[in-house]
């Protein structure tokens, strides 16, 4: 395990920033694998089975194979350098658990909303929820594979978003793309930080 204290030249322990990431998005977007891809920790799961009681309830439509969900959250740590460490907050996609939001939003300086192509009108929930907040995020086009290929601009028209919203593609499998992405959110909340200065 990554230690996330070191000490500085003059032998002073050194405490890192905490930083809360919230990573959000549909149900079955790929929340859970981005944190698992990311983490430098095993990460916290609140993954149940998809059980007969959720028939009806959760729209399984175009995610037959799917198995587990979350039920919580998902936890996971990345330490960025030896002044900082992002906290990584999963949340449940399906709308009985978007009570949970709030909790998990709270304190986290922006989020990374994933979205899944072939169920885009799942996105839109999670970017209402920021946008209302006014708490910065990015979309981060999860690219499963044999979902229909689109362009960065075609998924900005389709989710009707600023071009001041940053919009990526990735692969939440991968941890350098996940890293990417997580970079993409960090660079949009500073950038915001500046322009509010």
């Amino acid at each position: 395990m990554v230690s996330v204290e070191s000490e500085r030249p003059g032998g002073e322990l050194l405490v890192p920033t905490p930083v809360k990431i919230v990573i959000a998005g549909g149900f079955g977007t790929g929340k859970t694998t981005m944190v698992n891809s990311v983490s430098e920790i095993p990460p916290l799961h609140t993954e149940e089975l998809l059980t007969e009681a959720g028939v009806g309830v959760d729209d399984v439509l175009g995610l037959e194979q799917k198995e587990t969900t979350t039920v919580a959250l998902d936890f996971g740590r990345i330490t960025i350098n030896p002044e900082v460490v992002l906290y990584l907050f999963g949340t449940p996609g399906q709308n009985r658990f978007w009570f949970m939001w709030d909790e998990l939003a709270y304190g986290a300086i922006g989020a990374v909303i994933l979205v899944d192509t072939r169920r885009l009108d799942s996105s839109f929930p999670s970017i209402d929820f920021f946008e209302r907040r006014g708490i910065p995020f990015v979309i981060a086009v999860n690219c499963f594979e044999g979902a229909h290929a689109y362009e960065v601009a075609e998924v900005r028209r389709a989710l009707d978003v600023d071009e001041a919203i940053p919009l990526v593609l990735c692969d939440a499998r991968d941890r350098e793309s996940s890293k990417t992405v997580l970079v993409s959110l960090i660079q949009h909340t500073m950038d915001r930080l500046d322009a509010m200065a």
